[in-house]
């Protein structure tokens, strides 16, 4: 599903435009960016929980090659689906 389609979606259940489906979409993307850089969850109750996880620096492989590299430490976004989205996605 592109972003254009997700906010077409949302327009329809919403009963909304689709501009302001989109500005939706937007504002949402931008105030979860701002709560996951300064360190913080974001919880959506029934959806899950987006976090930030660090990752320590490793020593990997090259399958083609073989030969060993060095990956740096960094972080990255995790998330965790809610129970009932859970429930959802089983039926």
């Amino acid at each position: 599903m592109t972003k254009k389609e997700f906010a077409d979606r949302m327009s329809e259940k919403a009963g909304i435009t689709k501009v302001d489906a989109m500005k939706a979409y937007d504002a949402f993307l931008n105030v979860a960016s701002d709560y996951l850089t300064s360190g913080e969850k974001v919880t959506l109750m029934g959806f899950g929980t987006l976090s930030v996880q660090k990752k320590d620096a490793r020593t990997a492989r090259n399958p083609r090659t073989g030969a060993t590299i060095k990956v740096p430490a960094k972080k990255v976004v995790r998330f965790k689906a809610g129970s009932e989205l859970s429930t959802k996605v089983a039926k």
